[in-house]
């Protein structure tokens, strides 16, 4: 199955930036020696309501679109993750979402897409040194509802009843991924089967009394293997008293719905019959439980006064509403009603990021924080500066660049319309506050 032609490339758009499919058709995305292709005409991916398939991979290091967080990268078999949420759950509602294991951010910056601005998604990747590459792509997609954490898995048992939803992206065994990564062949074995089958265990045991009586467990492996896949199902159902969730799947997607000897459903993407990787993923519900009751005592955010409030006002969207609160010397944003929720999650859990860090307020000025420059929270009325692909390449680069401008202060600089961060404009010479760390570091050969 692995040899069945080659591996392809897909994409998914950020409805939060381009808007719905007819708008981001246009969507630029440079290709090889600096051609342009556009998302309008392309094969879409069908289970997405936001992929596309792309004719050729192009370098994205280059393109600055993906820099200012239009699109993710994302292999298609994954983006099946929306029709497991939209298929069993009222998106129509607030809710409490939690991505277990978050990293890179392909399955967060998805979630973020699907749910209302009043919902919370908690993205938490275990292992710190992969979490700012999480932090680095949830920042680019520009979400407000966000928090971001670094726990274990047994930590969130502190949260009982908690979470509406959880989505667990399970370490495995990595069989599925065979055709786009050749050397995984030579590092399985039967025995890493099954430490993976019972590290998946262990896992979804430590966050179980997190998700609430009804709530919705979504399960997903990149393996082939029975014991990491069926298996965990039916130990789910049997142990845990969950009961499984029947999908549609309509017979030209070319998934394969399969079952444990429980009963329980799953769903398998393999390379020779999807326009994809490999891929396992189920939904159960849980069972026992109940609703989830806050706390008497909760600590409380140290609110931003009315007069700095209003002095942020000019930054941000005028129809968002937003909680401000101090954190250390940074001002943040979170959609009102939300900031309840954050002194419940800091009783249990480390956060790394909340919400947006908006920026800094002195005597003089506003000191924006480059996070507001990315964020659907900005304001279209900023003094913004349209950029071409090699004035906004020299600009990600942190190069040197003067461009013909009289304007003072701080200035957004844009490409295709998308912000890609600031820069502040001096007499004599032009400050790029884009992150250092961020900077592309490569040339185009």
């Amino acid at each position: 199955m692995h040899a069945a032609g080659p591996q392809v490339t897909s994409i998914r758009v950020n409805p939060g930036k381009v808007g719905d499919r007819a708008e981001g058709a246009g969507l630029p995305l440079g290709v090889g020696g600096g051609g342009v292709w556009t998302v309008a005409g392309a094969e879409q991916v069908p289970w997405s309501s936001f992929g596309y398939y792309l004719p050729e991979r192009p370098s994205f290091t280059f393109d600055p679109s993906f820099h200012a967080g239009t699109y993710y990268v994302q292999e298609a078999s994954s983006m099946f993750l929306e029709q497991a949420l939209r298929q069993t759950t009222d998106l129509s509602r607030s809710l409490r979402v939690l991505d277990l294991c978050g990293a890179p951010g392909g399955k967060s910056t998805l979630l973020q897409s699907l749910l209302l601005p009043g919902s919370l998604l908690v993205s938490n990747e275990v292992i710190r040194n992969r979490v700012h590459i999480l932090e680095e792509n949830m920042v680019k997609w520009g979400g407000a509802n966000t928090v971001i954490t670094s726990n274990d898995p047994a930590d969130f048992s502190r949260l009982e009843n908690y979470f509406d939803v959880m989505v667990v992206d399970a370490p495995c065994s990595g069989s599925g991924l065979f055709r786009r990564e050749p050397d995984l062949v030579t590092e399985w074995s039967s025995g890493n089967v099954q430490l993976c089958h019972q590290r998946q265990q262990r896992i979804l045991a430590d966050c179980w009394p997190a998700l609430r009586q009804d709530g919705l467990l979504i399960y997903s492996t990149c393996s082939y293997s029975r014991e990491e896949n069926e298996d965990i199902l039916d130990w789910i159902v049997e142990d845990l008293g969950a009961t499984t969730c029947r999908l549609e799947t309509p017979p030209d997607w070319g998934i394969v719905e399969t079952t444990g000897r429980s009963g329980a459903y799953g769903y398998r993407f393999y390379p020779d019959r999807v326009k994809g990787e490999g891929l396992f993923i189920a939904c159960l519900r849980k069972n026992d439980g109940a609703a989830f009751t806050a706390p008497r005592k909760k600590g409380m955010l140290e609110r931003l006064a009315k007069k700095d409030e209003e002095r942020i006002g000019a930054w941000v969207r005028p129809e968002a509403s937003l909680f401000y609160f101090h954190h250390q010397e940074l001002i943040y944003g979170l959609p009102a009603g939300l900031d309840a929720e954050l002194p419940v999650l800091q009783s249990s859990l480390y956060l790394k990021r909340a919400g947006v860090p908006l920026g800094k307020l002195s005597v003089k000025e506003f000191i924006p924080e480059h996070d507001l420059a990315l964020s659907t929270l900005i304001s279209p009325a900023l003094p913004a500066l349209s950029l071409s692909r090699d004035e906004a390449l020299r600009y990600l680069r942190k190069d040197e660049w003067r461009p013909a401008i009289t304007q003072r202060g701080w200035m957004l600089v844009q490409y295709g319309g998308h912000n890609l961060g600031w820069i502040k404009a001096l007499p004599g010479r032009i400050n790029n506050y884009y992150p250092k760390e961020w900077r592309i570091l490569r040339r185009e050969s």
